[in-house]
């Protein structure tokens, strides 16, 4: 195969996967579908690498397993690929990949541990009895194995990836969700976390990862650290993969409850980061509020969130996870975060006291495949707290971009040219009319520390003014028609007995 593009090995791959996936819901098939994806991206390099020693070390086997098991990660002769496709056939198929799955991560601890084997390729109940999942294996495996993953050029793979991740998300509807920030999005939100060269950057509710990748790319070259935090097992091994095909081997990623029980830590502390960045659950229920008063890291000194309504969970653990006096926060947050009163009001209230929040910023509904409503970013800097950089900048930028969309039959979603509108007037703090403005923290203080976009941006368009002269004039003229319709409709009431009081 020559080199392909983009574009084409994203068709391929789509077309694979989605060819094999016959009734299997498409929110469990894309774990199977990119776990066998990075299985054969692994056996492709490892084949190409084997190609190379042979050549130089004249075949002699001893010496290139030698040199094959010091490379990057290593698949021992029998798990490769090609090897089991070969016996695609046997009954046992879903048995022997899940057996060299196994094997190719306890040779690979370290870097693969749980990428491969989070999933049952011989589960009944997930993939339906032996004939049908040998069925829907075979399939998958005959699609991949027509894919040559070394003829990719640059980061295709890792982009591609990102593809399928993106299109099983909006196949797979709220369980989207779980694992993935549409791409426009995401992109726009890692613009507005602006890191700098060197920069520590955590993402706590990372789902996949391609936020926390997305966000590192900012950076323009290599010199930044990448660590994230997520609750879902599946989703977890996803990030791993990604980071592994985006070359981020080193990126340091947990499993577990960020909010209960935050992972990322180093001297009995929660790590400081310069960045953090999030789309965390929507007003997650039962996020553990029962547990925030005794929190040992003290994240909830602010106050605690509603038990039913997790979003300044989050935040707050995001603001706690920062670095003090110079660290940055772009999260993704409900409208209702915006204005909820009670102990929310409170927590707010004490954030714009505080003068951390720099922006507010309003996006389009329907650009989620999780909810149609409209969401906000908030920028949160401690750089303006006391003794940072920029304590004296008091004003809030509001942006009120609903209207910055491409309208589509699902999902709408932001241009390039919408996104960089608004991060220019951002990045700018520009005011523009009825779209962004400069608000003091006095006058937001006399609306009750309420962040409704549409408090401080008049959205309202003026009609055109009514000429009543002219309006008056126009119905004079009809009159004399008027009255002859008038005539005309009394004599066929007449004519069909018909009379009027």
């Amino acid at each position: 195969m020559t080199t392909i593009s983009q574009s084409e090995l994203n068709t391929i791959l789509w077309n694979a996967a989605d060819s094999s996936r016959t009734n299997l819901d498409a929110g469990v098939y894309k774990d199977y579908v990119l776990a066998m994806l990075f299985y054969k991206y692994l056996s492709d390099l490892s084949k190409m690498q084997y190609e190379k020693y042979k050549e130089r070390y004249a075949g002699d086997e001893g010496r290139i397993q030698e040199k094959m098991k010091l490379d990057r990660f290593y698949v021992p002769p029998g798990c490769s690929f090609d090897e089991l496709y070969e016996k695609r056939e046997d009954d046992n198929l879903g048995d022997m990949i899940n057996k060299i799955f196994h094997q190719i991560e306890d040779l690979n601890k370290e870097k693969l541990e749980g990428t491969l084997t989070s999933n049952d390729f011989n589960s009944e109940s997930t993939l339906g009895k032996l004939d049908q999942r040998n069925k829907m294996l075979r399939n998958l495996m005959h699609d991949f194995h027509k894919i040559d993953l070394t003829k990719v050029e640059g980061d295709l793979i890792g982009e591609s990836y990102m593809y399928l991740i993106e299109r099983f998300g909006a196949d797979a509807g709220k369980k989207a969700g779980e694992f993935f920030t549409v791409k426009d999005v995401a992109k726009l939100l890692a613009r507005l976390a602006q890191p700098a060269e060197g920069a520590r950057i955590c993402d706590p509710a990372m789902g996949s990862g391609g936020l926390l990748l997305m966000t590192g790319e900012e950076v323009g070259n290599d010199n930044y650290a990448l660590y994230g935090q997520e609750s879902t097992g599946t989703t977890y091994q996803l990030a791993r993969m990604n980071m592994f095909l985006h070359g981020q081997d080193s990126a340091r990623l947990e499993w577990g409850d960020t909010l209960n029980n935050p992972l990322l830590v180093e001297h009995d502390k929660l790590m400081l980061f310069d960045i953090c960045v999030a789309n965390p659950p929507f007003s997650l229920k039962k996020w553990g509020a029962e547990n925030a008063e005794s929190d040992k890291y003290d994240r909830f000194h602010r106050g605690i969130p509603p038990k039913n309504k997790g979003d300044f969970a989050f935040i707050t653990h995001m603001i706690e996870t920062v670095k003090p006096k110079s660290g940055r926060v772009a999260v993704i947050v409900p409208h209702g975060v915006l204005f909820r009163g009670g102990a929310e009001g409170k927590i707010r209230q004490q954030l714009l006291q505080e003068n951390i929040i720099e922006a507010v910023i309003g996006l389009p509904a329907g650009l989620f495949s999780t909810t149609g409503i409209p969401v906000a970013i908030l920028i949160i800097d401690r750089a303006r707290e006391v003794g940072g950089a920029k304590e004296n900048d008091k004003d809030i930028l509001f942006i009120e971009a609903s209207k910055e969309f491409v309208p589509g039959k699902a999902q709408n979603t932001l241009s390039q040219e919408n996104a960089d509108k608004i991060y220019d007037t951002y990045a700018e703090r520009k005011e523009r009319e009825k779209f962004s403005r400069l608000v003091t923290p006095e006058e937001i203080a006399e609306n009750d520390y309420n962040l409704n976009i549409t408090r401080y941006i008049d959205t309202f368009e003026e009609e055109e003014p009514i000429n009543i002269a002219a309006n008056l004039k126009e119905l004079a003229e009809l009159q004399p028609e008027i009255e002859r319709l008038e005539g005309e409709m009394a004599g066929y009431l007449q004519i069909l007995n018909i009379t009027t009081k």
